[in-house]
């Protein structure tokens, strides 16, 4: 662990820990209200982050061991998105706080475990335009696109 990957986790922690509470206090009555930036429910946005975003240290694993990276590109990820979320439609609240604490959990061990050479490893992906690092493409997933999803629940929520 170096002091750079504890940071990213801390960061990640936050986040989740965030998601959680904003989970836990969606009313029932609003849990099946849709999002306007990404067309599915609130509860389908959440776990989409927990099941979806969470699993990106999957690409970091790939990414570190030099294994051949997929080839998606942003409109195959929005159609595995929206099949996710059409497969999802009746998720719970229970199902998705489960998610959410075992995957969050995972993600930030594996990030408080990597060395700053893991964090510095980089590979091309078309859906990122190029070369990214291991720092970067996590920070994108977790703090920047599922920090949208955050968001946008909220706005939904707040009717706005």
């Amino acid at each position: 662990m170096t002091s750079k990957a504890q940071a990213l986790a801390d960061q990640f922690r936050a986040y989740n820990d965030q998601l959680i509470d904003f989970v836990e206090r969606v009313p029932d009555t609003k849990w099946n209200k849709k999002c306007r930036g990404e067309e599915w429910t609130v509860g389908v946005v959440a776990r989409h982050i927990g099941a979806g975003h969470y699993g990106s240290i999957q690409l970091a694993k790939m990414i570190i061991s030099g294994a051949p990276l997929p080839s998606f590109t942003r409109e195959q990820i929005n159609e595995l998105g929206n099949a996710h979320a059409a497969k999802h439609a009746d998720c719970s609240k229970e199902e998705v706080l489960s998610i959410l604490e075992k995957k969050g959990r995972a993600l930030e061990a594996y990030v408080a475990g990597l060395s700053d050479a893991d964090l510095a490893c980089s590979a091309d992906l078309e859906a990122f335009g190029g070369s990214t690092t291991v720092k970067q493409l996590l920070k994108a997933i977790i703090l920047h696109s599922a920090g949208e999803h955050l968001e946008s629940m909220r706005q939904t929520l707040a009717g706005t």
